[in-house]
């Protein structure tokens, strides 16, 4: 990520992962910043002519669902498996971003840090993802 508006949304992915246990964050052969939990990636990030892209592991049920309101496209070459990735023609929705980033880490990481973090938010008070 080199440019202004690529380095703030690696910025604003950094925060939602940071309180996420074992979230390493990576540069694969391709130069994409990529975020994993235990080897298991969960986001790519990458710039193309200047502009940045954000890539999600998603269920195939919440890729549908996301494509159908707008504001992704299936993620070309791993799209089959459930990735979406952010249209460039939209804003970033960061709240509703901040959800699918951990939900993407949950499909990611093992049972034992599933379960972590979903205990702790129930002791936090917040809503679990299903």
């Amino acid at each position: 990520m080199k440019s202004k508006q690529g380095m703030d949304m690696l910025e604003r992915v950094r925060a939602i992962c940071s309180p996420l246990p074992d979230v390493e964050e990576v540069i694969d052969g391709f130069g994409h910043n990529v975020m994993k939990v235990r080897g298991k990636t969960f986001i790519m990030m990458g710039e193309n002519d200047g502009f940045p892209s954000l890539s999600l592991k998603s269920s195939k049920e919440e890729q549908f669902l996301l494509l159908e309101k707008g504001g992704y496209i299936k993620t070309p070459y791993i799209g089959q498996h459930g990735w979406v990735s952010l249209d460039k023609a939209a804003a970033p929705d960061w709240s509703g971003l901040s959800v699918l980033i951990k939900e993407a880490y949950l499909l990611a990481a093992p049972k034992k840090l599933v379960k972590q973090v979903l205990e702790s938010d129930e002791n936090k008070g917040s809503v679990g993802v299903e």
